[in-house]
């Protein structure tokens, strides 16, 4: 016969919703595929901001496609609740998980659980800046970000990004179609240097001058002074600048101070086993914040297998979540960029060939196995077909 704590936990489970708190590409990506397998398992989505569907990726190239915060919506957020039948509670920040009692707690409000799940993201990185005007330098992570972005875009015409890494090129591609000046400042010899071999991120780099981008490598801005529409910058080198508007892209940081509050594990990210449970086994985690088998993967691919994986965990089939290749594509359209990195720590070399129309990277162990590619130009055409030859990144 079942002991009492079975029953206790069968019951809790029968009566007690499963709560999502995050409304990303991960929250609302899992709740779909939940209701895919189970169209009536209570379900409470808690989010801080309006609960709003949009995709956060199309935030870096929104200007050249005549978007604006209101237009990126996709679903609003009754609708969507609506469609996945789902109770949400937005505008709160989630601030304690009680996990004896299966309660998490907010200001004024609170919620029990049978099964918690956190798609909580990340936050940009700030940099140290000095100067009276570094207070008033832009990030963008959400709408809102966006929204302030697009303002002080207005009437202006220089605008410097922190960071050459793969948001801060996409933002940069996507101002000079927009007519803007960007400069791009990295403290990295080449663009992208986390993502691409040396040979195809200098094709990227040329590309992108070509187009109107201004490079400012191997230095750093150290100081801003003064605010939008008048800043004036000094770099680590002691070089010195002007800019209308600011924009840090230097990288994100999972939100784990949530996890870590409630006692669960954390590294890099927020610490899962391959069916996606954190060191309690009713709270679970994906996306930005996640990190399973030492891997935090913020990329949509990655997200949606763990979203389908976890959906059906929580359904009753436990799944490990499986990551085959998946190519990353750059959107960059003046130079298109797709990588798919080696796994880290594996043994082999770069084999590169650029030309002038494009450039293609193959990364081969001692045997000669394809274990990853990077393409820009018209190299991506090889996508498909290099894909189809890379070992899946966890099986």
């Amino acid at each position: 016969m079942p002991t009492e704590n079975t029953l206790k936990k069968l019951r809790r489970v029968a009566v007690e919703p499963i709560v999502i708190i995050g409304s990303g590409l991960a929250g609302y990506g899992l709740a779909r595929e939940l209701r895919k397998l189970d169209k009536e398992v209570p379900l409470v989505m808690i989010c801080s901001d309006s609960g709003d569907f949009y995709s956060k990726p199309m935030l870096s190239n929104a200007l050249a496609n005549g978007k604006d915060g209101a237009t990126l919506v996709n679903t609003p957020a009754q609708k969507i609740a609506t469609q996945l039948n789902l109770r949400l509670i937005p505008g709160v920040r989630v601030q304690a998980i009680d996990r004896a009692a299966q309660r998490v707690s907010w200001a004024g409000g609170e919620q029990t659980y049978s099964r918690l799940v956190l798609a909580t993201g990340a936050d940009p990185i700030r940099l140290p800046l000095q100067g009276d005007g570094a207070a008033t330098v832009l990030s963008v992570n959400d709408l809102g970000d966006y929204a302030r972005f697009r303002e002080k875009l207005v009437g202006a015409r220089r605008v410097t990004i922190l960071g050459g890494g793969l948001i801060g090129c996409e933002f940069a591609n996507d101002l000079v179609k927009g007519g803007y000046a960007p400069t791009i400042y990295d403290p990295s010899p080449l663009p992208l240097g986390r993502l691409l071999p040396p040979g195809v991120a200098g094709f990227f780099r040329d590309r992108l001058a070509a187009a109107g981008v201004s490079w400012q490598l191997e230095d750093s801005v150290a100081r801003v002074e003064g605010g939008p529409g008048a800043y004036g910058l000094t770099t680590a080198q002691g070089k010195t600048g002007e800019a209308d508007v600011v924009l840090s892209a230097v990288g994100l940081r999972p939100r784990l101070g949530l996890a870590q509050e409630a006692g669960l594990t954390v590294n890099r990210g927020i610490v899962v086993d391959r069916q996606l449970a954190t060191s309690d086994a009713n709270i679970f985690a994906l996306g930005d914040g996640a990190e399973v088998a030492g891997l935090v993967l913020p990329f949509v691919l990655p997200i949606m297998q763990a979203s389908r994986a976890l959906a059906a965990t929580l359904a009753g089939t436990p799944t490990a979540v499986v990551y085959p290749a998946m190519p990353v594509a750059v959107k960059t359209p003046a130079c298109p960029v797709v990588v798919c990195p080696p796994a880290p720590g594996v043994q082999g070399g770069w084999e590169e060939r650029v030309e002038e129309t494009g450039a293609r990277a193959l990364f081969k162990d001692g045997a000669g196995n394809l274990l990853g590619f990077a393409l820009a130009g018209d190299g991506v055409q090889e996508k498909q077909a290099l894909a189809t030859q890379v070992p899946p990144v966890l099986v």
